[in-house]
């Protein structure tokens, strides 16, 4: 395990392998600046080791913009890239089930017609159709959100704020996956003609993946 502060600082820990049974008492010792106060914050979970991992506690894995500590927590036991991949396919998840229930309840309450009642439309190929404009939206959105908060965005006002706009943006501008499904949605309650989102969805998952190995890369460096 090491530590050290800022890309091309001093290492202030570096090569640390310890192994403290539980309900011990350790004293450690050591000359001024010599990392003692760093190891104490890093086996706390006040910060997380640049290099190597702390393992043995049980921890509570948290969303993005959480209390510092307990991202810094989690880390210290898997490392920040995987803690940041665990919070966006968390937010993912939940957003794919809301957009789920969503379509389920227009299917249950909606009439299978075109706008004008001349056209009928088959439940199926329209509840796929739902479902796959959902699962593009919540992947374009996590992309969003990954870029709209740490690693990149670290204030939670800008945060907020470009989070926001950049979904907004992603449903009105052209070429967009998220706007390509939901107008062949909106195109097929009119004409009564299904538009299966498939190019859009994997437009949109390849976007959430690429997005996603950049940011969780970067919270080792920017955390």
């Amino acid at each position: 395990m090491g530590r050290r502060y800022g890309l091309g600082g001093p290492w202030v820990l570096r090569g640390v392998d310890l192994d403290l049974p539980a309900h011990t008492l350790v004293r450690i010792e050591g000359a001024n600046g010599s990392g003692k106060s760093t190891l104490l914050r890093l086996l706390a979970g006040i910060d997380a080791p640049t290099e190597g991992r702390i393992t043995g506690r049980r921890v509570q894995l948290c969303a993005t913009q959480e209390p510092l500590a307990a991202r810094t927590v989690a880390a210290a036991v898997t490392g920040q890239p995987k803690v940041h991949l665990a919070s966006l396919l968390t937010a993912v998840g939940c957003a794919g089930l809301l957009g789920t229930a969503a379509t389920a309840i227009v299917l249950l309450i909606s009439d299978p017609a075109n706008a004008d009642h001349t056209v009928r439309v088959l439940l199926l190929p329209a509840g796929l159709a739902g479902l796959l404009a959902a699962a593009c939206c919540a992947l374009l959105g996590a992309a969003v959100g990954a870029l709209c908060t740490r690693p990149v965005l670290h204030r939670r006002g800008w945060s907020v704020a470009a989070t926001a706009l950049a979904a907004l943006l992603s449903l009105v501008t052209s070429g967009s996956p998220a706007k390509y499904a939901v107008t062949g949605l909106v195109t097929g309650s009119l004409t009564g003609a299904v538009h299966i989102p498939v190019v859009p969805l994997i437009c949109a998952a390849a976007v959430a993946a690429a997005v996603g190995t950049v940011v969780c890369r970067l919270t080792s460096l920017r955390g």
